[in-house]
Formats: C-alpha cells, structure tokens, sequence
C-alpha cells in the first residue's frame, strides 16, 4: 500500500462484508419461505425479508465501489485522498441510513417500490453521501494523474450518482412510474455499473498479471463504448408491457441482445491479461475471482439475459423464475465476485500482511459459484415448467407453485451452499491465522 489514506477503504470493505452476511442470510431465509411459506409469516413477514435481502445487496456492492475507488485512485492519481475526513462521514451516512431503512421495514414503513423502498429521509441521506463522495474523488483525480481506468470510474460514478435523482420522481401514473423506476435500476446495472466493473477489473488485471497499462487502456475503452451502446437503448426490453410506444419491443429487442458484447469483451479481456501476463502474483485468490467474476457474467448477465430478452419470448417469461434465475447470476457474476475480488486483492495490504487464508478463500469461490451455478439452473427449469403450465396451459398460479415444489427445495439447498461459501469467504479476510507472514505484499508497487 502506497498511500495512507488508502486505509479508508478497509472500512468501507469490512462494512460492505458485514452486510453481505445479512444479505445472503436473508436470502436464505426467503428461500426457506418458498418451502414453508408460513415461516415467520407474523413476525417477519416474505415481503419484508425480501426488501431486506435485495437493499442489503444494494447497498453493500455500492460500499465496495466507493471502497475500490478510495483504495484504487490514490495510486491511479499518485496522491492522497483529497479528505479522509469525508470519506468516513460518508460512510457514517451511509450506515445510519442503512440502519434506519432496515428499522422502518421492520414496522412497516416502506416507498413500496422494489429497490427503492427506502423512506424519504433516507434517499435524502444517500444522495448526500454520493454527492460527499464525487466532490472528493472528483478533486483527487483532478489534482493527480488521470489514467483511463480513473476516467471510466469517474464517469460510472458520477452517473450512478445523477440518476438517483430519479428516485425521488414517483408519478401517479403508473407507466410513467415504471419508466422512471426503469431509469435507476436498469441503467445501474446495465450501465453505469457495468463502467465500474470494468475500471475496477481494468486495475486488477494491471496489477495481478503485470501486462502494459496501455494494452490494459485500449480494451477498456472498447468495453466501455459496447457497454453504452448497448445498454442505454437495451433499456427498452423493460418498456415492453408498461404502455410505451409499441417501437420499444423492436429498439428493446435489437439493443438488449447486443448487450451480451460488453459482457463477451470483459471475459476474452480477463482471460487476454493472463495469457499475456509476465507477472506471477502471490495473490492467487484474487486472480481466481476476477477471472471467475468476468466468466460468470457473461453467462448470467450475457447468455441467460440473452434467453428471454426478445419480446416474443418475454412475454411469456415476464416476471417467472427464469427472471430470478438470471437475475441471481447475474448479480452474482458481475458484481459480487468483482467486489470479493477486489476485496481479496487489497485487504491484505491494507493490514500490513502478504497474501493470506488463499486456500480457504479459493474454496469459497468454488462453494459460492457452485452454488449459485446450481440455483440457476433450478430456477431455470422451474421457470420453464411454470411458463408452460401458468402462461400457456393458463394454470392458477398458486396451483402451478404447488407443482414446484421440488425445485423450491433444491433451490434452498444450493442457497445454503451459497451461504457456506460466503461466511467462509468472510472468515477467510477477517481471521488471520498466527504466524501469518507480515509486510509488503511482493508486486504490490508495481
């Protein structure tokens, strides 16, 4: 570690990480519900549990962004931090909003709109806390070197940032209301958010396998633009059945499709860096996320996106299981794995220690990935049998769910595993063993 206010990111990765064992929890316990549907059904209701699941995803992923940057821009600038003080007033928002949404879930105080359930004084909250932040990333790019990988970040960043304001737009009619909500959560993950991943993917791979900043530069502008193109107009395949203009099932269809190239572009570029590599990094753990980050995104983001993007094939398989099933690997592939690589990579070197627990960790990535590979094909086949059944066979719904039954069971099962591997991963970054090698992480300047 280079720069001492790098150490700011080592709270934002242990608060991200306390989060993700919240989260999964959840979701665990959700998928539970779907087995036994009267599991806590007064105390902790399904609707509850599952806002709790999906907001601590949110907000735990957008923790370990804004910890990758405060950790990657000192050395991308070759400066400190603007202000550390800020960067940990931000953090202080942003838990005491993340306490206060879980509290008012809790008794029954919600926006009711999925991702953004969060009460007014809350969004409040977390759009000072972005603003805090690009003020002072901002003024630490602009005061040092700007390379490519800072200007992708910043440019995801700042618009992750603006398009929250569209969080506090909730008109009466109801279209409109999708339309705006489709704004945030499709453009973050199917946009900015894909900017992130690739700077932060762009920095792992300069570091962990040593190849030419200027290699490095040239895929990521090529993955930036294919990720653009693609996804600002790939937003219409949400606009299919919400009253838009009947043009968005073609503009949608057409785009969304080609939004499997950036996703292509980020795995051939992950597995390009290694092949050309001349550095053999001791962080092998991290190495194994990142690739398997850029892999699995492909495939959850890219190829299940994919199957059910065309408006002839959605209409059928809206709001299924199999959305489930490419959401869940999806999110997984694309961010998660990103944001545990990233965490593999640094929280060595910002305690002082070389590389440690590897093996424990590897074998978390292969129990969480295995896991989550499993569940989507289980939710893959229960969509399939449900589309049928419910969609074309004309079936009630809660007749067709009790016929899934068996998957709903296989589904919790590989949700535990998923579990396992994540309090695993946990452990394996917070416990170190005694004896650990401690001091500089070899490769770690270069």
């Amino acid at each position: 570690m280079k720069y001492q206010s790098q150490k700011v990111a080592l709270a934002y990765f242990s608060v991200a990480m306390a989060l993700f064992a919240i989260q999964v929890l959840g979701g665990l316990l959700a998928g539970w519900i779907y087995v036994s549907p009267n599991t806590l059904s007064e105390v902790l209701p399904f609707n509850v549990v599952r806002m709790i699941h999906t907001n601590a995803l949110i907000v735990w992923l957008l923790l370990g962004f804004f910890g990758a940057a405060y950790f990657l821009v000192p050395e991308e600038a070759e400066r400190e931090l603007f202000s550390t003080k800020l960067a940990y007033l931000q953090l202080g928002i942003l838990v005491i909003g993340t306490l206060g949404a879980v509290v008012s879930y809790l008794v029954g105080i919600h926006g009711g709109r999925e991702f953004l359930e969060q009460p007014l004084w809350v969004k409040f909250g977390i759009l000072v806390a972005a603003v805090i932040f690009l003020v002072n990333i901002s003024l630490t790019v602009l005061a040092g070197r700007r390379t490519a990988i800072t200007n992708i970040l910043l440019m995801g960043l700042w618009l992750l940032s603006l398009l929250w304001i569209f969080a506090f737009i909730n008109p009466d009619n109801l279209g409109l209301d999708k339309m705006y909500w489709w704004f945030i959560v499709h453009l973050w993950v199917e946009g900015t958010w894909e900017l992130v991943m690739a700077a932060i993917l762009g920095y792992l791979m300069l570091k962990l396998t040593g190849v030419d900043r200027e290699v490095v530069e040239k895929w990521l502008y090529v993955i930036v633009a294919t990720a653009l193109f693609s996804g600002i107009l790939g937003t219409g395949h949400h606009f299919y059945w919400i009253g838009l203009p009947a043009y968005w099932q073609w503009i949608g269809s057409i785009f969304s499709t080609m939004e499997v190239v950036p996703f292509f572009a980020m795995m051939s570029f992950a597995f390009v860096m290694v092949w050309k590599g001349r550095k053999n990094h001791p962080n092998k753990a991290a190495l194994l996320w990142s690739l398997g980050a850029s892999t699995v995104a492909f495939f959850g983001a890219g190829v299940w996106g994919f199957l059910h993007t065309l408006h002839g094939v959605n209409y059928y398989t809206h709001g299924t299981q199999i959305t489930a099933a490419h959401g869940h690997l999806a999110f997984y592939g694309a961010y998660v794995a990103l944001n545990l690589a990233m965490f593999t990579y640094a929280m060595p070197m910002l305690r002082g220690r070389a590389p440690y627990n590897q093996w424990l960790n590897m074998t978390a990535f292969w129990l969480m990935t295995g896991g989550m590979s499993f569940m989507t094909f289980v939710l893959t086949f229960a969509g399939t049998i449900q589309v049928h059944l419910q969609r074309v066979m004309g079936e009630y719904y809660m007749d067709v769910q009790d016929q899934l039954g068996l998957f709903y069971a296989m589904r919790f099962g590989a949700g535990a595993m998923v579990v396992a591997g994540a309090l695993l991963f946990i452990y394996s970054l917070a416990v170190v063993r005694r004896g650990a090698p401690v001091g500089k992480v070899a490769g770690e300047a270069a």
